[in-house]
């Protein structure tokens, strides 16, 4: 689709989804405009799922979504030039989706929380995903290079790329600080401030150390070392809007300038460092080492299963939920056995979707199978399950039979990965940073080859066939949150 239809798209989507009265607000992941409706009965689904640049609508967690693809960034721009800035992700607060539920009259204080939960998520990792990802590439790439003794690891070349792939981890509490308080309503540059505060590398230094803040009698407050760290800082974002909001409502406007983020960067970060940093530190290095224990000796069986039923969470969009786990993983641990899992999902979705692109004589199917494959191998699913496999419903159980023979292997080898870009092109980030091409590298090539074989093959002699009429309509569960 040419970039000059954008704007009409946004258009027509916006008139589907009962006009612009009908939106709370919208925000965007990867490939899905995910809009917070008023009245999700005023959409006319069948249409939207008709218009040219549209792959499928999903409703889940709360969100009407609406799948675009790769050229998700643009269309969201255009709907948001359409609707108005008010509307857009920075003010997509958890208040939408409570006032959705009242006006719904859902009642469910358990689902709105879940969903809330889903949608904070949602709003702060997916503007990083894509840094983390490229700075995972770049830093496996430095591995393999020094590994080779292609580049000297005491070289000032080496030095420059390790900080350019460096610096998304280590200042990822600031990075996370400014996308968690737009997601939730608070003031981007304070948190960010925040932040970089618990980020300071003094205090890193102090954490390295050993080192204690402070003591009460036996009770002692530790220096605790938050780059790579997620968590903490979203809970400090949340806390941060609270209190900004607050001060707000009492403090007069000529002193708000100052005294607002003087008020809130002391009180947030000081209970971020001596009270819930430390112990959502604990908890997460506690949830990554139980995963880590879990994968490993269950191996094959945790490969199994996941490689089998991971991208159902996809249709749902429900995979969000994954996301803080993979990355909880490696900023703890530094690398990650559940992500080399997933990592042969996209894999086997791929070679699905590549066989519907080299049997079918469709130009179109041809065309758009070619594409979504491409961007498969490149870990983006959606346009493939979305444009192609689903609509062909055997040519996505190929891929899960694929992703489940990959999942199976990897587990199996224990196979282990240290960056958070996966698929084919995530290939650098099995490669370990501190010993280069290891065992995992070369479980990860064979895990690799046998999804993408079994997946093409099923693909291409059970799963497709040009005589086959592909689905119309691909109708979610009625309650999502169940499919966790």
């Amino acid at each position: 689709m040419a970039k000059k239809n954008y704007d009409q798209l946004a258009k027509e989507i916006i008139t589907n989804i009962g006009n612009k009265e009908n939106v709370n607000s919208v925000i965007h992941c990867i490939t899905r405009l995910r809009f917070y409706l008023r009245d999700e009965s005023r959409a006319k689904t069948d249409t939207i799922k008709k218009l040219d640049g549209v792959i499928d609508v999903v409703k889940s967690g709360g969100q009407y979504q609406v799948v675009i693809g790769n050229a998700v960034g643009d269309v969201y721009d255009a709907v948001i030039h359409e609707l108005g800035e008010g509307y857009a992700d920075d003010v997509a607060t958890d208040a939408a989706i409570a006032e959705t539920a009242v006006e719904q009259g859902t009642g469910n204080r358990i689902k709105n929380g879940f969903n809330a939960f889903i949608g904070v998520i949602t709003g702060s990792m997916s503007p990083v995903v894509g840094i983390l990802a490229a700075s995972g590439i770049l830093k496996g790439l430095l591995a393999m290079f020094t590994g080779f003794h292609w580049l000297s690891a005491t070289g000032n070349t080496f030095m420059l790329l390790n900080a350019m792939g460096d610096s998304a981890f280590y200042f990822l509490p600031i990075i996370i600080g400014y996308t968690a308080a737009k997601r939730l309503g608070g003031d981007p540059i304070i948190t960010a401030v925040i932040g970089g505060a618990i980020a300071y590398p003094t205090i890193l230094t102090a954490a390295k150390g050993g080192l204690n803040i402070m003591a009460l009698g036996a009770l002692h407050f530790p220096f605790v070392s938050y780059t790579y760290s997620i968590f903490p800082m979203i809970l400090a974002a949340w806390m941060a809007a609270k209190l900004t909001k607050w001060v707000k409502s009492w403090l007069p406007n000529y002193l708000q300038m100052i005294f607002t983020p003087l008020i809130v960067i002391l009180v947030v970060s000081t209970i971020t460092l001596l009270v819930t940093g430390p112990v959502i530190t604990w908890l997460a290095d506690g949830l990554a080492a139980g995963i880590a224990w879990g994968l490993q000796s269950s191996g094959w069986v945790s490969g199994l299963l996941l490689g089998a039923f991971y991208q159902i969470l996809v249709i749902f969009g429900l995979h969000w939920g994954v996301v803080p786990l993979v990355a909880n993983d490696i900023a703890t641990t530094g690398h990650s056995y559940l992500n080399a899992i997933l990592c042969q999902t996209m894999v086997s979705q791929g070679a699905a979707v590549l066989a519907v692109a080299i049997k079918s004589r469709k130009t179109t199917l041809k065309e758009l199978s070619w594409g979504a494959a491409i961007s498969a191998f490149c870990g983006v699913t959606e346009p493939a399950i979305y444009g192609v496999n689903l609509r062909y419903r055997r040519v996505f159980v190929s891929g899960l039979i694929g992703s489940a023979v990959g999942g199976f292997i990897t587990g199996l080898l224990h196979v282990n990965m240290w960056g958070f870009a996966g698929s084919l092109i995530g290939f650098p980030s099995f490669i370990n940073p501190k010993v280069g091409i290891d065992p995992s590298f070369w479980g990860f090539v064979v895990a690799s080859a046998a999804s993408l074989i079994v997946g093409f093959v099923v693909a291409y002699t059970w799963g497709f066939n040009d005589k086959m009429q592909k689905e119309e309509e691909i109708k979610p569960a009625k309650n999502p949150a169940k499919a966790v």
